[in-house]
């Protein structure tokens, strides 16, 4: 693309006005002006043509793989030229995943430098700088040379989870799980670990008779916690989680809450593996074992976009099943409205409890809970005011219906859904359930 510059505008002004002015005053001599705009138009095609001949561009554009939400980051533009160009400036185009702090561009240092642009990273998911804009002028500074280079420079903006990791640390801790090993209570688990003195308190079970009889003293066996469990997280990505809470959308939240669970499984020797769906099953990882293993979790938790579609949990959850070739722990974060557009749901959830443990995590409604509490002024706040209580008496009917099921369901704080998983993903390690 060549368009005109400043200069050329103004060099056609300045000469097209006095050409004009002297063809009114003396009309014989109106070649003038006609000879003037030819000149003009000549040095244009010069201009360009130089120009365009001097152009050979290679750009790059060099950022870092992933960066977490709130994060900042500098973009890196390089354009390697055959010669010298005029005022090599670049532009870049990117998703609404980036903010820019000053500008999304500028000029390229003339001695073939690079332009250091810097963003911030303020949503979740695989973001993309998608097109380079680049312009220089001719010699003469007379016209703008151009281009559009498509490019294909993919960020992963991943959850921030260092005030997760922080948590899952205290967490770890006070259920003295040391170094991420497995938890050792006296009659709990199934995998025998040592033998102890038999202390007041103890269950009889727990007794050794036969090396009790050998010793001439009580001898009580102590268990372990059995690790290589199959973790799944199953997130929601539909409609209903994208609306927000508290001004952050809710599958953001069971994004974060589901890694921190990671986070503890994996240093507790379990697998883990993350599945996300909403008209459909879009993420789905492999199952995987170890800490090392928590950055490729939170890599495919990128990828869990936000969705306007309604969720279809009859394929989401019958294709989940069918990829499972053991017994495992299915932690299900999703929402619902009314028993209707939960239905289908529960026909679902009714087969995968059959030989999974099944958790739903849910996300307490506080906007309904203070609309049904608000004391009522007007009658408008009345008809919302039972419209809410109405709404969430239908919410505890599917919650009742779910733990007919057999499935587990917790009803969290959204600022709390994350440690209340681990707690109770710790108790039903504890209790053998899993």
């Amino acid at each position: 693309m060549i368009y005109p510059s400043g200069r050329a505008v103004w060099a056609a002004a300045a000469g097209a006005i006095p050409a004009f002015l002297i063809a009114l005053a003396l009309p014989s001599v109106w070649y003038l002006g006609l000879l003037w705009i030819c000149v003009l138009l000549a040095f244009l095609a010069v201009d360009a043509a130089a120009g365009r001949g001097r152009a050979s561009l290679d750009a790059t554009l060099t950022a870092p793989p992933q960066v977490g939400v709130g994060g900042r980051f500098t973009l890196h533009i390089a354009a390697g030229v055959g010669a010298k160009l005029r005022r090599l400036q670049a532009r870049v185009g990117h998703d609404q995943r980036f903010q820019p702090i000053a500008a999304t561009g500028g000029a390229l240092p003339a001695n073939g430098g690079t332009l250091d642009l810097e963003f911030e990273a303020i949503r979740r998911g695989i973001a993309s700088f998608d097109r380079l804009w680049l312009r220089w002028q001719g010699p003469f500074g007379l016209v703008w040379n151009q281009v559009i280079l498509p490019v294909d420079r993919k960020v992963a903006v991943l959850p921030n989870v260092n005030s997760a990791r922080d948590e899952a640390i205290t967490l770890l801790q006070r259920s003295a799980l040391a170094d991420g090993h497995a938890q050792k209570r006296a009659g709990q688990g199934r995998e025998f670990e040592a033998l102890k003195d038999y202390q007041p308190g103890m269950g009889r079970r727990m007794i050794d008779w036969k090396r009790s009889a050998r010793h001439g003293k009580l001898l009580a066996r102590e268990f372990r916690i059995e690790e290589n469990n199959n973790i799944v997280l199953a997130i929601d990505s539909g409609r209903l989680m994208c609306e927000p809470v508290d001004g952050v959308p809710k599958v953001d939240r069971a994004v974060t809450a589901a890694l921190l669970s990671a986070f503890i499984a994996l240093k507790g020797g379990d697998l883990v593996s993350l599945f996300s769906f909403d008209a459909r099953p879009r993420v789905s990882s492999g199952a995987v074992r170890g800490s090392p293993s928590f950055s490729m979790i939170q890599k495919r938790a990128a990828e869990i976009d936000y969705s306007t579609e309604e969720t279809n949990f009859t394929l989401a959850l019958t294709t989940l099943s069918a990829k499972l070739d053991r017994r495992s722990l299915v932690i299900v974060f999703t929402d619902f409205v009314d028993p209707i557009s939960a239905e289908l749901m529960l026909r679902s959830v009714g087969r995968l409890t059959e030989r999974h443990l099944v958790l739903f995590m849910l996300m307490r409604d506080v906007e309904l809970e203070t609309l049904a509490d608000m004391a009522p002024a007007t009658p408008e706040d009345i008809a919302r005011s039972v419209t809410a209580g109405d709404l969430l008496r239908q919410r505890q009917v599917v919650i009742g219906r779910l733990r007919l099921l057999g499935a587990h369901v917790i009803e969290a704080d959204h600022q709390r859904l994350g440690p209340a998983l681990v707690e109770r993903y710790i108790q039903l390690k504890e209790q053998n359930l899993l």
